[in-house]
């Protein structure tokens, strides 16, 4: 039987949370949106500690990972935690290893007195929606999230007349 564990990526272990992240595009139809690469991911991760990552690991080899960050409620007045992806190889799905890193995030999330965890699921993900209500979460329906990207924040970041009146 194989050891499992849940720890954080290490640095030198970049190319995994990259190939991981390619993975994840992939099952999203989104391969030609990534850009990340490992000294990016070295810099985030391990650097600037902007976001953290956590594999599930069969034998300490990473067979799946969460990748978050900390956001901030103004109405809570606290920090919460934001899971923006969760991902396991396919032929490792339905053992726990998913559950596994969602729980302890929210373990995370519980011990560093956060006041909430939060995620966005593509709409067609119907098994990623099943195990988020299996695990007792509700979704946001009445708010939709809104982006900012490439030329549109370029132009955005140039609307500066109605400030600088």
């Amino acid at each position: 039987m194989s050891e499992f564990t849940i720890r954080p990526a290490r640095p030198g272990e970049e190319a995994v949370i990259v190939s991981f992240i390619r993975a994840i595009a992939a099952y999203e139809k989104m391969e030609d949106q990534v850009i990340a690469d490992e000294a990016g991911m070295h810099e985030e991760v391990f650097v600037r500690q902007s976001c953290g990552v956590l594999f599930a690991c069969e034998d300490d080899v990473p067979v799946g990972f969460a990748l978050y960050y900390y956001n901030f409620s103004t109405f809570m007045g606290r920090r919460g935690l934001y899971l923006e992806d969760l991902f396991i190889n396919p032929d490792k799905r339905g053992h726990g290893y998913g559950k596994a890193l969602f729980c302890a995030l929210a373990q995370k999330a519980v011990q560093e007195g956060l006041g909430r965890m939060e995620w966005v699921c593509l709409d067609w993900n119907q098994p990623s929606i099943d195990f988020y209500k299996r695990m007792g979460a509700r979704a946001m329906d009445e708010w939709t999230l809104y982006r900012l990207q490439d030329d549109t924040l370029k132009q955005a970041a140039k609307e500066d007349t109605v400030w600088k009146k």
